[in-house]
C-alpha cells in the first residue's frame, strides 16, 4: 500500500562557486604568462623533429574559463595518417576556491581531471606547476 501524502523535506541552496576577482584574474594571467616563457616552454618546446610520424609541441599558453585557470598546450599532427593538422589539450587546471586560495588538478590519461593539492596560495599553485611532476604537458 503506497501513501499519497507530502511533505516539506529541508532543501539548502547549492554552494555557489566563488567570483574570481579581476584583479585576481589579471595577477595571475601575468605570472603564469612570464613562467610559462622563462621556464616551461624552454625546457618543453624543442627543434622541429626530422620525421613526420609523431606529434611535437609548439605553444604553451593560458585561458580561464569560469572558476578554472587552464594551462594549455598546442601539438602539430605532421603524419600524413593524422586526424587534423593540429591539436589542443589542457594539462592543467588551477581552480579559484575563494580567499585568494586555488586546487590544483592535472588531466589524467582517462581524460578526467585528478585534484592533487588544495587551498593553496597562488605563488604555492605556480610553483607546484613548475615543480610537480603532475604537470607536464
Amino acid at each position: 500500500m503506497t501513501s499519497n501524502r507530502k511533505q516539506w523535506v529541508f532543501s539548502p541552496p547549492s554552494a555557489t562557486k566563488p567570483k574570481v576577482p579581476d584583479a585576481i584574474k589579471l595577477i595571475l594571467k601575468e605570472k603564469a604568462g612570464t613562467i610559462i616563457e622563462n621556464t616551461i616552454k624552454p625546457n618543453y618546446i624543442l627543434p622541429l623533429p626530422t620525421d613526420n610520424d609523431f606529434n611535437y609541441l609548439v605553444d604553451i599558453y593560458t585561458k580561464w574559463y569560469r572558476n578554472y585557470f587552464y594551462f594549455c598546450a598546442t601539438y602539430n599532427s605532421p603524419s600524413p595518417n593524422a586526424i587534423a593538422p593540429s591539436f589542443e589539450i589542457k594539462w592543467a587546471r588551477m581552480e579559484y576556491v575563494g580567499h585568494d586560495k586555488f586546487n590544483l588538478s592535472y588531466l589524467r590519461h582517462t581524460g578526467k581531471w585528478a585534484e592533487v593539492l588544495q587551498d593553496l596560495s597562488m605563488a604555492d599553485s605556480l610553483n607546484a606547476i613548475i615543480n610537480e611532476s603532475y604537470f607536464e604537458p
